[in-house]
């Protein structure tokens, strides 16, 4: 069987470059499960693996895309069988492993989950990763205590996938949301997600020196990284958490000390989305399905495009920031 797929090459001299070509399902990776993808979306690993970067794709050629949603074509575990409507995020899809930007993907069974009932495929892929990590970030902040009676939550790189979906999940839970972004257009996206307040990057971006600062907000969930990430810490009220989800500023966290820890009692939290185990992971979906259930606000986080228009307009431009929301690509037709 033929299928359309993005394929990255590297030349002999290291060049990267991209195509659209036909495969064929014969040269997928071993797996229990072939899905025929519907859909998936773009996020900023893509982009690196894409571009040749080999901290996310040790060998070239691959097909990217750490998102998929689908229906299962062919199966042999006794967890998913032919028509099972499915999707899959992170593990290792679109790294090491053929992804999403292929019409087929072929992977073990335990990277798979459900469709939870309340959501679409495309809806499922909108939120993707980005909304599991986001989702991720309160369940964890949330296992430790958090509350929306304790303040008001900072989201950085507020219009970015990751963010978008962190506003509008914060704003369902009932927190009072501070959003942060560098886009000057985005005051009334932001504010259809829930945001209370919308503040320049700067906000978040301390350049006194000092150890702390006045506490002004309960917790925060953070893209960027760098001195974003130590001004929320150093921001941080008494018994708050901070979640890094990303390094779209830095991955390095210079000039940090221990002050916001043994005085204020902050907790620094990590997101690893990636191998998430997978009780942990079905307990998300479960709150995004329910408690945490974003499906009001969906149609304005995602862009819809084909697999030829993310390839000639997209990977680039997330990243150099230039993308707001998600970018959901649409992929087989669901016939």
């Amino acid at each position: 069987m033929t299928f359309k797929a993005l394929w990255i090459t590297e030349t002999p001299e290291g060049k990267i470059e991209r195509s659209i070509i036909n495969r064929e399902l014969d040269d997928l990776p071993p797996g229990e499960v072939v899905i025929r993808v519907l859909y998936s979306a773009l996020n900023y690993k893509d982009a690196l693996s894409a571009t040749g970067n080999k901290g996310i794709t040790r060998k070239y050629p691959h097909t990217p895309g750490i998102d998929a949603a689908g229906i299962v074509e062919l199966s042999r575990s006794e967890s998913f069988v032919s028509g099972d409507e499915v999707l899959v995020t992170g593990y290792d899809l679109g790294m090491n492993t053929a992804g999403g930007f292929g019409e087929y993907i072929r992977i073990p069974a335990a990277w798979i989950v459900k469709k939870p009932e309340q959501y679409s495929l495309r809806e499922c892929m909108v939120m993707g990763t980005a909304g599991f990590t986001a989702a991720s970030a309160l369940f964890k902040m949330e296992m430790l205590g958090q509350t929306p009676d304790a303040g008001p939550v900072v989201v950085t790189g507020a219009s970015g996938g990751v963010g978008s979906m962190a506003v509008a999940i914060l704003a369902k839970a009932g927190y009072e949301v501070i959003a942060v972004s560098g886009k000057s257009n985005a005051t009334e996206y932001l504010q259809f997600l829930g945001a209370a307040r919308i503040e320049p990057r700067s906000f978040a971006d301390d350049a006194s020196g000092k150890s702390l600062l006045r506490p002004q907000w309960a917790g925060a969930i953070d893209t960027v990284g760098g001195n974003t990430l130590l001004t929320l810490l150093k921001g941080c009220k008494a018994e708050g958490t901070v979640v890094s989800t990303g390094l779209a500023g830095s991955p390095k966290l210079e000039g940090a000390n221990v002050y916001p820890f043994i005085l204020n009692g902050v907790s620094l939290l990590g997101v690893g989305s990636a191998e998430t185990p997978m009780s942990n992971r079905l307990a998300v979906w479960d709150k995004l399905a329910e408690q945490w259930n974003i499906k009001d606000k969906l149609n304005a986080i995602a862009k819809e495009v084909s697999l030829e228009e993310l390839n000639s307009n997209y990977i680039d431009a997330i990243l150099q920031g230039k993308v707001m929301g998600r970018i959901l690509v649409k992929m087989c037709d669901n016939k």
